[in-house]
């Protein structure tokens, strides 16, 4: 039997400069937005807060990643991830027992699976913030054009188009950080 899991996706190194522990692509994931139990999402800067904002947890490294893609899991890959999310949880964050650890996990695999009610490739985004005091979490699924827009059909999935229709702006960015 297969299940369908998160797997961490890396379109580009955005992923290695944001983090301060990035996911390796190919990871199976969970949201993990248990991560940040103990600590108050107004006090988070930096990239620890990129990864409240807006991070998968990677469950081999533990990292972040931006994307994840919905990608079919073995039985055995499952229970791995399972068991790596089940010791992840009894050592970082202080499960009480083995079989603590484990229902923790398994609530959050499945969370994960429930997610991925899509076909395989499709790719997810998350974005959680806190609105009247509760962390909010939600999702968005990216798919791929079927035909790619008339415009755009020469050039490459990311590229830098200009257009004289826009006005550029050229910031000066040495007195943005200033009061």
């Amino acid at each position: 039997m297969t299940h369908r899991l998160p797997r961490t996706l890396r379109l580009d190194p955005s992923d290695t400069v944001i983090f301060a522990e990035p996911a390796e692509p190919g990871e199976w994931a969970v949201p993990g937005g248990f991560e940040f139990w103990d600590e108050a999402p107004e006090s988070l800067s930096g990239k620890r807060r990129q990864a409240f904002r807006g991070g998968f947890l990677g469950l081999t490294s533990f990292g972040w990643s931006t994307l994840v893609e919905v990608a079919e899991a073995s039985e055995v890959e499952r229970a791995a991830a399972l068991a790596a999310l089940a010791r992840h949880i009894r050592t970082r964050h202080g499960a009480p027992d083995d079989a603590a650890a484990e229902d923790a996990a398994r609530e959050e695999i499945a969370f994960a699976e429930s997610l991925c009610d899509h076909p395989p490739g499709t790719v997810l985004a998350l974005s959680r913030s806190v609105e009247d005091g509760q962390v909010r979490e939600r999702f968005r699924t990216l798919h791929r054009r079927e035909t790619p827009h008339s415009q755009f059909t020469s050039l490459p999935v990311f590229a830098v188009v200009e257009s004289e229709d826009e006005a550029v702006e050229h910031p000066d960015l040495t007195r943005l950080n200033r009061p």
